[in-house]
């Protein structure tokens, strides 16, 4: 009889079997087995409901990777980056990866460089504010100050710098955006820094508004503000979009190592760093910049090894699948895909502009591939947020979202231009976002006018 039940089976289609006969369990556990194929097809099923990633305009993450990188995933599924000892290969990977970020970055002695992976730049910021904090509070008490009251200055950031400053009790001193700004300007810095700044955060990429903030402007400032005070404030560089970007198509923009006061800088593997998800870095300008306290020695999976992420366990998949995209590209393909991107997005920029109907904030030229805009008419009979939603009727995601404090404000909307999303991919987006404006300035089509075709 179970002879006859397992032949029966084989051959029995998925949507036919017991698990497809009701909702999937969503609070309990099920007694039963199920068999493979059929658990595997439900589940698919499910996920295909999700939105096309690739219609995502609102992510900075790569959403499109080669069949070797999958490959390579699938292969090493296993790996734990923690375990050095057990996975010596893949730490060795990690290792050179640290090194090629720290040469590309400009280190004094990429030979020597400091840094690690993580699981994403939101992990490397808080590291980088962590050893930030951490000199601080050292200089403070070795000179017999109060060590209780640190505080970071930035413009506008992402939230893991909230995130940073709530859990590790430091004061986000946040600078308003002001007037026709896309991020922290210099002059901003004297009236927030003072003896308990730990360091300024420069975003290379901000997330608002995709343009850089002038990293080297700010360090000059901060070189005169110690001139006339004494006050040495360090800065980090959040790269997380920017730091695979500004290397290779902006090379004579100086932000990096090069600067004296950059002590350290975390960026996005899987953001324009074009790895999948799950892979962030931070590199400190030099060993003195990591204090030795924020360094733990791991005895108990086989061998004595040095950690300092704040995550433990993590796969070692994302960071091969960086190496491996590293080795694939080199600099010249790093730079033709970003220039793609950067290409395609002052094509979307122009195509917005000759709608007339939209300010440009940043124009998709000269920082991260993507735009951001305002509507040129606050009287329009709709808004940002309305055409929004219109467009998710067709699929898209692009966000709206108003700018942070000061600018009275200001909402834009963002799109982002990332590996995959083709010159032809856009122009279907532009197409969809002028159907929109009709929708929402004349209303939908009659019946007898609408077309049955649509991309």
């Amino acid at each position: 009889m179970a002879l006859h039940k397992t032949e029966r089976d084989r051959f029995a289609d998925v949507y036919a079997a017991p698990l497809s006969r009701q909702p999937l369990p969503r609070f309990r556990m099920p007694q039963w087995s199920s068999d493979p194929r059929e658990v595997y097809e439900l589940v698919s099923s499910e996920l295909a409901l999700d939105g096309d990633a690739a219609q995502n305009l609102a992510t900075f993450c790569t959403t499109w990777s080669e069949p070797e990188v999958h490959r390579l995933m699938n292969e090493n599924i296993d790996k734990n980056m923690i375990d050095k000892d057990e996975y010596p290969r893949t730490a060795e990977i990690e290792s050179r990866c640290v090194h090629i970020l720290a040469h590309l970055w400009h280190a004094p002695h990429d030979h020597s460089a400091v840094g690690c992976s993580t699981t994403g730049s939101s992990e490397a910021a808080m590291l980088g504010g962590l050893a930030l904090k951490r000199r601080w509070r050292e200089r403070r008490i070795k000179a017999g100050l109060p060590a209780d009251r640190p505080n970071l200055v930035c413009g506008p950031v992402q939230v893991c710098w909230e995130k940073f400053a709530r859990y590790f009790d430091v004061e986000l001193r946040q600078v308003p955006l002001e007037e026709g700004a896309t991020g922290l300007r210099p002059h901003q810095l004297r009236e927030h820094v003072d003896e308990n700044t730990i360091g300024v955060v420069a975003i290379l990429g901000v997330t608002f508004t995709c343009a850089y903030e002038p990293v080297a402007e700010i360090a000059a400032e901060l070189d005169a503000v110690e001139r006339d005070t004494g006050l040495d404030v360090p800065i980090h560089v959040d790269a997380a979009s920017g730091g695979f970007v500004a290397p290779f198509v902006q090379p004579d923009l100086v932000w990096d190592f090069r600067l004296s006061r950059v002590a350290s800088i975390n960026a996005s593997g899987h953001k324009y760093g074009l790895a999948p998800l799950g892979v962030g870095w931070i590199v400190w300008r030099e060993p003195s910049c990591l204090p030795d306290e924020l360094v733990f020695q791991v005895d108990y999976l086989g061998g004595s090894m040095p950690t300092f992420a704040l995550n433990f366990s993590r796969p070692g998949s994302e960071v091969i699948a960086q190496y491996y995209t590293m080795l694939r590209l080199g600099r010249d393909g790093y730079r033709a895909v970003q220039q793609v991107c950067l290409d395609t997005a002052a094509y979307l920029a122009d195509e917005l502009a000759a709608t007339g109907r939209f300010t440009l904030v940043h124009d998709g030229r000269g920082a991260v591939p993507g735009v951001s805009y305002t509507l040129a008419d606050p009287a329009e009979p709709f808004s940002l947020y309305d055409l929004s939603d219109t467009l998710r009727m067709r699929g898209w995601q692009v966000p709206t979202y108003p700018l942070p404090a000061a600018r009275d404000r200001t909402v834009v909307q963002r799109a982002l231009i990332r590996h995959g999303v083709s010159r032809d991919r856009v122009s279907l987006l532009v197409a969809d976002l002028r159907w929109a404006l009709s929708r929402l300035t004349t209303g939908p089509a009659s019946p007898a006018r609408r077309t049955g075709f649509h991309h």
